[in-house]
């Protein structure tokens, strides 16, 4: 955990990204982004294990162990839980917006095959891009377009639509990639009013605890002592992914690392193998292949274009 706090204190008051970024600083934000995709891996995979309880249920639990440890990272370092100023409405937003992807993934997660729920949430990245376009003011050039359309069409394949419609499931599957996605512009916009990553983090938590508990008590059910050790495990590997998230992109710009998050829906589909015996059929291998070989491209576009400048 010192690592991961010592990462996130690097941001560049202005941009949100490293100072003095290095080829050592990309390799170390390289490692980290791998190792957020092999805790958010973890986190869907304990969720399943944990059987059938409702979603919110499960959810509470994500955020509140999130929540107290981000509360112990800031109670330590001395900063306070105090918002930086201009930062609260995006801190605000995010949190929300967060909290309802959170709630998307989860409940698809309990109704898909893990490697697809797992793909359809990492269409977060481009579902970003778009919405940058409105928050950020960012405006995408044809290539980067291109990719977006391409996104799109890989996850027409994982939804497999029929007669016109596609499958619910799927769809608050991808609907949970596009709250994800917008909730990290909001995060990007206040982490470029130099607001801290760990107090995005415990507001994230925080807010979503509190949209989730009236739910949880409304709906609650008994849990057995196994399905509570797995609740706890998938808190714990959920604030490992937002530890390692938050390290990676103050270790190297997002357009350096940011591709390599797509190893989550590698590590899934070998844990939808060998946990759940899942093959995953040709059409979602085929919108795998075209979502990942997307991303690949889009980070050489974008690091061809860094290095001409």
């Amino acid at each position: 955990m010192k690592i991961f706090w010592r990462d996130s204190q690097h941001l560049n008051k202005n941009a949100g990204e490293p100072r003095g970024f290095r080829g050592s600083s990309s390799v170390r934000g390289i490692v980290h982004i791998i190792l957020a995709a092999f805790c958010f891996m973890l986190m869907t995979l304990f969720l399943r294990l944990a059987g059938d309880l409702p979603t919110m249920e499960k959810a509470l639990f994500r955020n509140v162990v999130a929540m107290v440890v981000a509360a112990c990272m800031l109670l330590r370092s001395g900063g306070g839980f105090r918002v930086k100023k201009g930062c609260g409405k995006y801190v605000l937003l995010r949190s929300v917006i967060g909290a309802l992807g959170v709630i998307c993934n989860f409940w698809a997660i309990d109704r898909l095959a893990l490697a697809d729920s797992n793909m359809l949430n990492k269409m977060s990245p481009f579902f970003s891009m778009l919405m940058s376009v409105f928050i950020l003011k960012e405006i995408p050039d044809r290539f980067e377009w291109a990719t977006l359309f391409l996104a799109f069409s890989g996850a027409v394949l994982i939804v497999k639509p029929t007669a016109g419609l596609a499958s619910f499931p799927a769809v608050i599957g991808l609907l949970s990639g596009f709250f994800a996605g917008t909730a990290y512009t909001f995060l990007r916009k206040a982490g470029k009013k130099g607001e801290r990553g760990p107090v995005i983090v415990f507001y994230f938590s925080f807010i979503s605890t509190l949209i989730d508990l009236p739910f949880f008590i409304m709906e609650y059910e008994p849990m057995s002592g196994k399905q509570l050790l797995l609740l706890l495990l998938t808190g714990l590997s959920a604030m490992g992914g937002q530890l390692n998230i938050t390290a990676a992109y103050t270790c190297a710009p997002a357009k350096e690392i940011s591709v390599f998050d797509y190893s989550q829906v590698i590590f899934a589909m070998i844990a939808g193998f060998f946990v759940f015996s899942e093959v995953p059929d040709f059409r979602s291998l085929l919108g795998f292949v075209i979502i990942i070989g997307t991303a690949v491209a889009k980070w050489k576009y974008s690091k061809g274009k860094s290095d001409e400048k």
